[in-house]
């Protein structure tokens, strides 16, 4: 483009030096005008595909390479060969027909990963939201253990009043109270203990036995988000799972979790009577709006160098996650 507007002002003022002052200032307002519009375009194109870089560039090196041999290092152009006229808009109608539809399932491919992310932030901030609650939960239960004494003195009445049918009353619904309120202590980490009590609750529900063999300190090097979204997300799904088996006695969800050797180490399992399709090692889900609880445990598991493992055989469902554990 400096090039021709050199010759153009060349022509134009009939002097060879015009063409020489207007080519350099081109090239200079050239510059400017790519750095300000184009580079920034070529720049999120280069981090999107290198495909699609390569087919990009390589237009004007088809285009320097056949204007060389065309008409620098042969004559082919001026004597008008067939082959040489055609050679180039044939090329750059292929390289721009492969360069769109390259662009194109790149940019599709873009736009799935953005989901992607999009919903694994959902699914952090609803870990996030989730265990805010039951902390608030274990806070409630805190004040009903700290307004026990209340508790002493209404019954102290009643017992006064000689009246053990209300006292008989007051207790069930104490202790329907305070049972729906606190966590039961399956390991020492606060966050596990909310968590699991939250399910232990909700299998009771669907009439799921949920057993439990968790052994975590206090402490573990690892996001409260992340470890509330791999355990509900397991768990939720494994209940789900076990919930919809007819036998009662198979209503069964097995969880575990232990550190060997500077690894989280989760295993969930339960049956299942529904087939079980998989994908690229990740169960898929019938149901409308879900299957992101899986997608998001391997996320978690493959941002921290881990592995999660989905099986399904012979009617039974196992998820196993395996993390390092980073101080």
């Amino acid at each position: 483009m400096p090039r021709w507007i050199g010759i153009i002002f060349g022509a134009i003022f009939g002097s060879s030096l015009a063409e020489y002052i207007c080519y350099i200032a081109a090239v200079f307002i050239s510059y400017y005008l790519f750095q300000k519009y184009v580079a920034g375009i070529l720049q999120q194109l280069m981090q999107k595909s290198i495909k699609s870089c390569i087919l990009l560039g390589a237009v004007p090196l088809f285009y320097y390479l056949f204007d060389y041999i065309t008409t620098i290092y042969t004559d082919s152009l001026y004597r008008g060969l067939n082959a040489a006229i055609q050679f180039m808009p044939s090329v750059l109608s292929v390289l721009y027909f492969v360069f769109i539809v390259l662009y194109y399932i790149e940019v599709q491919k873009q736009s799935r990963a953005q989901r992607e992310r999009d919903m694994l932030a959902a699914q952090i901030r609803g870990a996030h939201t989730e265990l805010a609650n039951l902390r608030q939960m274990q806070e409630n239960a805190a004040a009903y253990r700290h307004d026990m004494r209340h508790h002493i003195a209404i019954l102290s009445g009643m017992a006064a009043e000689g009246s053990l049918e209300k006292i008989r009353t007051y207790l069930d619904t104490a202790q329907s109270d305070i049972e729906a309120i606190t966590p039961t202590r399956y390991c020492k980490n606060e966050t596990v203990n909310l968590i699991l009590s939250t399910f232990s609750s909700k299998a009771r529900h669907e009439e799921v036995t949920m057993t439990v063999d968790a052994k975590l300190p206090e402490y573990i090097p690892f996001s409260d988000t992340e470890l509330c979204s791999l355990l509900s997300n397991g768990i939720e799904n494994a209940i789900f799972a076990a919930a919809s088996c007819p036998e009662p006695e198979l209503r069964t969800v097995s969880v575990k979790a232990k550190i060997l050797k500077s690894t989280l180490l989760i295993s969930i399992v339960n049956p299942y009577v529904y087939d079980v399709v998989m994908k690229d090692g990740l169960p898929q889900s019938a149901r409308d709006g879900h299957g992101f609880g899986t997608r998001s445990i391997a996320a978690i598991a493959a941002a921290h160098n881990g592995q999660a493992v989905f099986a399904a055989d012979d009617g039974v469902f196992t998820f196993k996650i395996m993390i390092p554990l980073v101080e």
